[in-house]
């Protein structure tokens, strides 16, 4: 039996790491990516929009696509620091108490993935192992205690997520069983099955 949601939709916000450059795979937006039609925002957009109060997408780019999806893009606001900077950026734009955050190029998600990152959480929020190891952008936030944790982090010029996680109060969860997986290279998306 999965786990119930023990946080209020209404205090929580979906925020998409989308801000990549995507080198790899020529420079392509990965949000927009399709798989089975749809486009790889717009899939965790409807997974979550029962669940959480609002989503913020982290993009440095395509702005108007996302305005017309009828989806809030957020620029960061420190250039070339990876994902730390769109963390910082949703952190700052956040408007309820916990923000779930995943990249916009993760291919699997569990069904029960934001119950059991609620029902486990610490003080500061829980993040999650799958198969591959720790996924610290697959996490859940009390947005308050983010938002000093990365921009301290920005301030030492130390950009590692981990580094910036192991700061805070924060649960393990791990998902037995479960490759989360992403969008990387021309291989990923032939095997996800993109259009």
């Amino acid at each position: 039996m999965s786990p119930a949601l023990v946080l209020e939709p209404s205090s929580i916000t979906l925020g998409i790491l989308a801000g990549g450059r995507a080198e790899r795979l020529g420079g392509r937006d990965k949000a927009w990516i399709r798989r089975d039609g749809v486009a790889q925002v717009e899939r965790w957009h409807r997974k979550f929009r029962l669940l959480t109060a609002a989503t913020l997408v982290s993009a440095n780019a395509n702005h108007e696509s996302y305005l017309q999806a009828g989806l809030s893009p957020v620029c960061d606001h420190v250039a070339a620091v990876g994902p730390l900077g769109g963390l910082e950026a949703l952190a700052a734009t956040c408007q309820t108490e916990w923000m779930v955050t995943l990249p916009v190029d993760v291919v699997h998600l569990p069904e029960d993935l934001l119950a059991s990152l609620a029902t486990a959480r610490a003080r500061d929020g829980a993040f999650a192992r799958d198969c591959d190891g720790v996924q610290p952008l697959v996490a859940l936030w009390r947005v308050e205690a983010l938002r000093h944790a990365a921009l301290a982090a920005l301030q030492s010029g130390a950009t590692a997520v981990h580094a910036m996680q192991a700061s805070l109060r924060m649960s393990e969860v791990a998902f037995s069983g479960h490759r989360f997986g992403n969008l990387n290279t021309p291989a990923d998306l032939l095997a996800a099955g993109c259009d």
